[in-house]
């Protein structure tokens, strides 16, 4: 494998080498989240260090609340990526117009709907979280600003889902990278010199996606006509538009659901001091790093598979599932590996904590976790190859699974053993589903060769 390759802006999803294809195509991926993390830090570093804590607390206070808008966005943009990858597959370009055309009226009018039920609802939402007094109306005008433009933020997932849906994951990179760095200079720029606040920040974010989106949109035209509909391929259709809506809702509902636990399962753990909430902090943010390529490659597995499922190859559909599970196991042995004996030394680096109860405590939680990422690896493989032939309750479920477990062991297993029931919760859970997701794809009639 050339290093040239990982730069194609087209990867061949349906011949060649399975493996090859399935690498080339994730590699970009994996930098477009490393960016995507730098994207959503920017606001908070930034108004941090320039505008206080104050300033800091308000964006942090919202920062739920976006997490949870853009989660669904990114997953029911994915979903319609995975309706156009079959189209892709298939071979068959009017329906792919179709399918394009279908993806954006139900995004615009779904995002549309969502920005003005969110705005309504945002301060009561605020309460609810019970924001402190003191910052609410700055959070406030921070995530109004981002929920007032969320057709922007949308248009950019939509555009990158299409892209990846043709097997492009270069350009979203490309674009992604060029929105991260304009969001900083914007911060600095709003922030600094035209004393915009906290609500700076957010214009800033809505701006430099806002300019990636059209980059999007200029380059789909200009090079991907396949993705351009004509006005005839708006025309309604009820079996499209069902699939596309269900197949978004799946996915948007399957991101923001396994939020919500994590939102459940972090009030438990601030029941327990100061010092276990920070090393969680911590630990967490090794925890997303060390894991990021695994979402990566089940993410492109869901592209892989979504094309060859259009294509009814499904030798390659199951050789891909086995490679990428191979990929998570390589992964896992390797990272666990690492966190085994550098646990302590990366938990005092990024804490630049001294307290023996974070810096323990924390290389606990990764020591005792990271053995089984290569439990969640697979899993999360088989999640998104059963979105990726079209199977949208099972993974549905699976997630509404993980959010039930948070819950159970918030309220019951946290309390009794305290920071060690917060260790055991992800990786019981993990096996739980990782058994019901194994089951559900080798007994899919499809995968079995029952049926087409």
């Amino acid at each position: 494998m050339r290093l040239t390759d990982f730069f194609k802006t087209k990867t061949d999803l349906l011949n060649g080498n399975i493996l090859k294809s399935l690498l080339v195509f994730a590699v970009p991926m994996l930098f477009s989240n490393i960016f995507q993390n730098l994207y959503n830090t920017a606001d908070t570093v930034i108004v941090g260090h320039i505008l206080g804590e104050t300033a800091l607390a308000a964006v942090g206070a919202s920062a739920i609340i976006f997490e949870l808008l853009i989660g669904f966005a990114m997953g029911v943009g994915s979903g319609f990526g995975i309706v156009v990858a079959r189209s892709r597959g298939a071979g068959n370009e009017e329906l792919l117009k179709r399918t394009v055309a279908g993806a954006v009226v139900s995004g615009g009018l779904l995002t549309v709907f969502i920005s003005v039920v969110a705005s309504i609802f945002m301060m009561p939402i605020l309460k609810l979280l019970k924001t402190p007094d003191n910052i609410i109306n700055e959070a406030y005008s921070y995530i109004s600003v981002l929920i007032s433009f969320a057709i922007v933020l949308f248009t950019y997932n939509l555009c990158a889902g299409l892209l990846r849906a043709i097997g492009n994951s270069v350009m979203p990179l490309l674009f992604l990278i060029i929105s991260s760095l304009l969001n900083i200079g914007l911060d600095i720029l709003f922030i600094t010199q035209f004393a915009m606040g906290v609500r700076g920040a957010a214009v800033a974010t809505v701006a430099a996606q806002g300019i990636s989106a059209v980059l999007c949109i200029v380059y789909i035209f200009k090079k991907c006509p396949e993705l351009v509909p004509r006005r005839e391929h708006f025309r309604f259709d009820a079996v499209l538009y069902r699939e596309l809506l269900g197949q978004g809702f799946s996915m948007g509902f399957m991101y923001s659901v396994v939020t919500l636990g994590s939102v459940v399962l972090q009030r438990a753990i601030n029941s327990l001091g100061y010092l276990l909430i920070a090393a969680h902090i911590t630990a967490r943010k090794l925890y997303s790093l060390c894991l990021m390529p695994i979402p990566t490659i089940a993410i492109a597995l869901s592209t892989f598979v979504s094309q060859n499922r259009g294509a009814n190859r499904l030798d390659r559909i199951r050789k891909g599932v086995r490679y990428g599970n191979m990929i998570a196991v390589v992964w896992g042995v390797f990272i666990t590996a690492i966190l085994f004996f550098a646990a302590p030394f990366l938990m005092r680096l990024l804490s630049g904590s001294s307290e023996a109860v974070v810096i323990e405590n924390g290389a606990r939680y990764l020591r005792l976790t990271s053995p089984f990422y290569m439990v969640l690896g697979m899993l999360l493989n088989f999640r998104h190859a059963l979105q990726g032939i079209g199977k949208k309750i099972v993974p549905l479920i699976s997630s509404i699974m993980e959010f039930a477990g948070k819950v159970v062991f918030a309220f019951l297993f946290v309390p009794m053993l305290g920071y060690f029931g917060v260790i055991l919760c992800e990786p019981v859970i993990w096996c739980v589903m990782f058994m019901q997701l194994l089951y559900s794809f080798y007994s899919n009639p499809y995968i079995k060769g029952n049926k087409a």
